[in-house]
């Protein structure tokens, strides 16, 4: 029982090149399908996520089921993704073209159609993503862009309201912190 428990059934090199394999071809995947899978914005992309991970793990276990196999493919998954995140950083205009630029999907409050369209993008779409953010509608955004890694960042035309409160808030403090030195002046004049 222990043993086919641990048993490898192919070389450990073999065992360490397929993930290696699979993890390259997937980061050249996601970077030229676009940073849409990752925003996973609708549950298409979540399910391409989610298939593709299904697709490929024989891939990269072969026909080995050992706990040895599984754990020799998991280091070397993650011991080439440490390997490229370390060297990506030294090497920061390798990264930029490997991992993308963000792309500007709406600039001074406008949509911006080729933005779109390059990340496939429908205005739906972003809409739906604004209104996660708190936006009621794409008038309320100045700018927002999409970061490599998938992320959304929007700017406000105007403060919203929590910011405006705690704008509110904080000059009412500051008001209140004048009115306590100007008390205790009077009070140490005395």
């Amino acid at each position: 029982m222990w043993t086919h428990m641990f048993a490898l059934n192919l070389p450990v090199a073999e065992k360490i090149l397929r993930p290696i394999i699979v993890y390259a071809f997937l980061v050249l995947m996601l970077r030229i399908f676009g940073k849409r899978e990752l925003a996973q914005l609708n549950p298409f992309d979540l399910v391409v996520l989610l298939s593709v991970s299904n697709t490929v793990q024989n891939a990269i276990i072969g026909d080995d089921n050992s706990v040895s196999g599984g754990l020799i493919g998991a280091f070397a998954l993650f011991g080439v993704n440490y390997l490229v995140v370390r060297f990506l950083f030294k090497h920061r205009r390798l990264d930029e073209i490997l991992e993308g630029t963000p792309i500007c999907l709406i600039e001074n409050g406008c949509v911006c159609p080729g933005g779109l369209a390059k990340e496939l993008l429908t205005e739906s779409e972003l809409l739906t993503v604004a209104h996660r953010q708190g936006f009621g509608s794409l008038d309320e955004i100045h700018h927002c862009t999409l970061e490599p890694g998938g992320v959304f960042y929007f700017e406000a035309k105007e403060p919203r309201p929590h910011e405006r409160e705690h704008a509110d808030v904080m000059k009412r403090l500051n008001e209140l912190g004048g009115q306590l030195d100007e008390l205790r002046k009077l009070a140490g004049d005395r």
